[in-house]
């Protein structure tokens, strides 16, 4: 099943956040994603307006709602940009990278 297949499960708090080569392994299944500081995921969807921008965000609020995982969005004329990591472990989990690839799949 592909991580966009799958649904975020809440973190509890009280494990580690990913590394090494867990870590690697789910970086490469989403593509043009960051891995920054090994801390969270970052990327910037570029859009030909405001407008246009604007519904990609509201589209990925409503997959953030539907999957109860939150990222930063940043939205300007052209650009959203989003953060993703998982704030109770401050750092990764798979489930972020599960956001990432359903955010992938939203129309652009």
């Amino acid at each position: 099943m592909s991580l966009a297949e799958r649904q975020c499960v809440p973190c509890r708090g009280g494990v580690p956040p990913l590394a090494g080569k867990e870590l690697e392994t789910l970086a490469g299944q989403v593509s043009g994603w960051t891995v920054a500081n090994g801390h969270h995921l970052e990327k910037s969807y570029k859009f030909p307006d405001f407008l246009t921008a604007l519904a990609f965000v509201n589209r990925a609020g409503a997959v953030a709602e539907e999957q109860g995982h939150h990222p930063e969005l940043g939205l300007g004329w052209g650009h959203v940009d989003v953060r993703i990591w998982t704030h109770k472990i401050d750092g990764l989990t798979e489930s972020d990278f599960i956001l990432a690839a359903k955010l992938d799949q939203l129309p652009l």
